[in-house]
């Protein structure tokens, strides 16, 4: 609460998957605009390893949408303008630091449907090293649900988010999925953005039913939704530092962000000289001039080249 206003409560959203929603409705945007956001928050209850981190930073973005544009062509033209700014990216990051360009040009779709009869018997995760490792860049269709016997299709999704019902003329289900490369110095698939046609009204009484929370019909969002206040839209988000940490070819995303990482795994990088920007890496004050540009950052980018070489 305000200091002297202590009967009013306000929230901090560390997720803004329905404020922009929201938003579009409140700021009246058209069909075929939309916002972006450059948002930043916590995510305590994740986990944290070498490409999560407790603080996030993403590019957030919404686009109001007409009913008819509900479908897979207005996804997937989405999906390649997106990745065309990746690849472009890519090109001038490996130009200006000597690297080698090994994403496409163009990105390839495959759906979880096809990949669970192709692959039965492998992981959610393991299919998509897989595909990531054949194509190099994929985008992946088809993120939410179960499967006949209760287990997730291939990952989870709220039922209040993206639309992962929907039919598609492949005969999948789902009109959402997540943007996933394939990273050569992991040596796995990394995802670089998730994103998705979201549920209409029709869409959103089926997956809270089938995720029985149908009680969340009576919050004030959703109640807005189901009424047609909220526009029909497209979005998704970019995560900032795991863009870099993919762009720069780094080992963990603490070589990007400023965070907290665990002790004991800074530790073990550091002696294999990959040193994060985290807490808990350094014995003396960061601000200090010995860690300021010159002897110790040549010191650094030794380091570094040892780590690549």
């Amino acid at each position: 609460a305000p200091r002297d206003f202590q009967d009013i409560k306000l929230e901090v959203p560390f997720s803004l998957a329905k404020w922009k929603r929201w938003a579009l409705h409140y700021y009246q945007v058209p069909a075929g605009k939309g916002i972006v956001t450059d948002f930043r928050g916590l995510r305590c209850d994740d986990d944290v390893d070498f490409t999560h981190s407790l603080y996030v930073d993403q590019w957030d973005w919404e686009k109001v949408i007409k009913d008819e544009d509900r479908n897979v062509d207005t996804l997937q033209t989405t999906v390649r303008n997106i990745y065309k700014a990746i690849y472009d990216t890519h090109k001038l990051v490996c130009e200006k630091y000597g690297m080698k360009v090994f994403l496409p040009e163009e990105i390839t779709f495959v759906s979880s449907d096809e990949m669970l009869k192709k692959y039965p018997d492998a992981s959610p995760k393991e299919r998509e090293n897989i595909i990531c490792k054949e194509y190099g860049a994929v985008f992946f269709m088809g993120i939410g649900g179960k499967k006949e016997n209760g287990e997730l299709r291939h990952d989870g999704r709220a039922p209040d988010y993206d639309d992962w019902i929907t039919p598609r003329p492949d005969g999948g289900l789902g009109v959402n999925g997540d943007l996933l490369v394939w990273n050569p110095l992991l040596e796995m698939s990394f995802e670089l953005s998730s994103m998705g046609i979201r549920v209409n009204p029709e869409t959103l009484e089926k997956q809270l039913e089938l995720c029985e929370c149908t009680e969340r019909k009576e919050f004030v969002w959703h109640r807005m939704l189901l009424d047609g206040t909220l526009p029909q839209t497209i979005g998704g988000g970019i995560g900032q530092s795991r863009l870099c940490q993919f762009m720069l070819q780094c080992a963990h995303i603490g070589e990007v962000q400023h965070g907290w990482y665990d002790p004991e795994e800074v530790i073990a990088l550091k002696e294999k000289n990959v040193r994060l920007l985290g807490l808990g890496e350094f014995n003396e004050d960061p601000m200090s001039s010995s860690l300021h540009p010159g002897a110790k950052m040549q010191e650094y980018n030794k380091d570094r080249e040892h780590v690549r070489s």
